[in-house]
């Protein structure tokens, strides 16, 4: 790897991180429904347990997700030829390489600007892809992509950007009109967004995909008072909350909660406050909101883009969408 072709930029304040966790924790645990943020899943513990998630069969998210990449990235390559692709929330690197491989021999280089809160994951990704691919240079965005977009480095020609996943679908409404406004602004004429989005379906399948037999979900989603306990000196226990996720039609999303079992009373002590939980009573940790062509048109359109084309699988479930500057 020469250090030419990899550069790493951290914005990410240790002390800040520390407050939004304390200030995000106490106003959802004091609101009505009690609420925690999802993006406090992923600790090293939380993304094991969702990368078990991905390989589960109920799960189909990720499996048709990279049956439609394998597909459609070549196309979309071709017609964007970009000079930058960006991918937000990229994690461990492994799907850009769809993108990656369709530049593979057309004696061109490429630039790959990773955005992603964890610098040790994308540090190893870029490692790997700087290695594997002579013609790929990658400077990497440390932070938060609800917050961080404005640092991505100015473009070096054409660019797309990829946010895969269907992680947009754990956007509230208002989030993700703010954040699309944030990808809209990275582009100009000439580029693209290709974004992942799960599609409305028959409840079963939708409720059978975050309620898996193995109960893994479970534990992932109980997972989130374990990062609580341990950024904010707590005493939760996570094995006295049960999992439940359902599917809410009328606002197209599934909501996963933590129910409890029995009346719990917590401390968290660096910030000196006492939680309580009555039995039965839910902390609301997670949406994911469903999609149809439809509602992603109307999701774009605010935002200042076009759909452009939309790739689906035989069967309905998932689709890639790919959007232009209006």
């Amino acid at each position: 790897m020469r250090p030419d072709r990899y550069r790493i930029d951290a914005h990410v304040d240790v002390e800040a991180r520390a407050k939004a966790l304390a200030d995000d924790v106490l106003r959802g645990l004091r609101s009505r429904p009690k609420t925690l943020p999802p993006k406090y899943f992923y600790d090293e513990a939380g993304s094991a347990l969702f990368d078990e998630i991905t390989r589960l069969p109920e799960y189909y998210l990720t499996r048709v997700e990279e049956e439609l990449l394998r597909t459609c990235a070549p196309a979309v390559m071709r017609r964007v030829a970009p000079d930058d692709i960006v991918e937000i929330g990229a994690g461990t690197g492994v799907k850009v390489r769809r993108f990656i491989e369709a530049v593979d021999g057309a004696h061109r280089s490429v630039r790959y600007v990773p955005v992603d809160i964890d610098e040790t994951t994308m540090r190893a990704a870029a490692a790997r892809l700087t290695v594997a691919y002579a013609f790929l240079s990658v400077h990497g965005v440390v932070g938060d992509f609800e917050r961080d977009l404005v640092h991505v480095p100015p473009a070096t020609g054409r660019r797309l950007v990829v946010f895969l996943g269907s992680t947009i679908g754990n956007l509230d409404p208002a989030a993700c009109r703010d954040f699309l406004g944030e990808v809209r602004r990275l582009l100009r004429d000439g580029d693209r967004f290709l974004v992942g989005v799960d599609l409305v379906k028959d409840r079963p399948t939708l409720e059978a995909a975050y309620n898996d037999a193995a109960g893994v979900t479970g534990e992932f989603n109980r997972n989130i008072l374990r990062v609580v306990n341990g950024g904010l000196g707590g005493d939760f226990r996570p094995e006295a909350f049960r999992h439940h996720a359902w599917y809410n039609e009328a606002e197209g999303r599934i909501e996963m909660h933590l129910v409890a079992e029995t009346r719990q009373r917590a401390r968290l002590r660096r910030v000196g406050v006492t939680i309580e939980v009555g039995a039965g009573e839910s902390i609301w940790t997670e949406n994911s909101y469903k999609f149809t062509r439809e509602s992603t048109v109307a999701m774009f359109e605010p935002a200042g883009l076009r759909l452009e084309s939309w790739h689906v699988d035989d069967r309905e479930r998932f689709a890639l969408a790919l959007a232009a500057p209006a």
